[in-house]
């Protein structure tokens, strides 16, 4: 598939939609006292969401300067290829588990994760990632 250059705000408000009712749904199922086990499994799959429904973007108008795009793709990788522990880099045998170049100053990301750090998101975190997502999104991509 070709890249992404723009998505119809139609599309990217399906998926705020989408997001929105995963929040409802997991906010009724668990009530106020989650275990912090489930939490942080389910926002890290919600996180996995996130980038998989813009995994097209095209990434030279992405950027590499740590943006919340950028953040979503190290989280996902970090996810998917590092045992849940933060990478930034392309892991030794994985060329593709990391953007060439790519910045996450962690006192400029949206979570402030560091390389190395286990990747516990909970609710709160994810609310403030996917607002700064779609934000991102909706500036460079709509």
């Amino acid at each position: 598939m070709l890249a992404m250059k723009a998505y119809p705000r139609e599309y990217v408000d399906a998926c705020r939609a989408r997001v929105d009712a995963n929040l409802k749904a997991y906010r009724k199922q668990v009530g106020k006292a989650p275990t912090k086990d489930f939490e942080a499994r389910y926002f890290a799959d919600q996180v996995l969401l996130l980038d998989q429904m813009f995994v097209h973007r095209m990434s030279t108008l992405e950027g590499k300067d740590g943006n919340p795009l950028n953040e979503v793709r190290v989280l996902c990788n970090s996810l998917l290829y590092n045992e849940g522990k933060v990478q930034v880099e392309a892991l030794l045998g994985w060329p593709n588990s990391a953007r060439t170049g790519l910045k996450m100053p962690p006192d400029q990301s949206v979570l402030g994760f560091k390389p190395g750090d286990p990747l516990r998101i909970d609710e709160v975190a994810f609310v403030r990632l996917s607002r700064a997502f779609f934000a991102e999104i909706e500036k460079k991509f709509t």
